[in-house]
């Protein structure tokens, strides 16, 4: 049983996001989509852990994030926060397909 530390990293760098969201605008809602998309891919890297199969709930944050976020750097064109977090998560879909295979 490995510990999923790309998983754990991916959900801690998506919760700063939040957080840095919040300190340099005072976006709460920034914050707020943050910490829950940092929880929940957290949650997500520990079910990797235990079952390295069981990549739904990770598989499924990443999706949402890879969506939202790249149409928000379609639109903006800013790379921060919306092209990292969008170029990120599609990494985390792509090594949770692999992890299947």
């Amino acid at each position: 049983m490995a510990i999923d530390w790309i998983g754990f990293g991916y959900a801690i760098v998506v919760a700063l996001g939040g957080v840095v969201g919040y300190t340099r605008k005072g976006s709460i809602v920034s914050l707020a989509a943050g910490l829950f998309f940092g929880l929940v891919s957290g949650y997500g890297a520990y079910c990797v852990t235990h079952d390295s199969r069981d990549v739904k709930i990770s598989f499924f944050s990443a999706f949402i994030l890879t969506i939202v976020m790249g149409m928000r750097f379609k639109r903006s064109k800013k790379l921060i926060p919306g092209g990292l977090i969008a170029g990120l998560s599609l990494l985390m879909i792509l090594r949770l397909v692999f992890l299947l295979l």
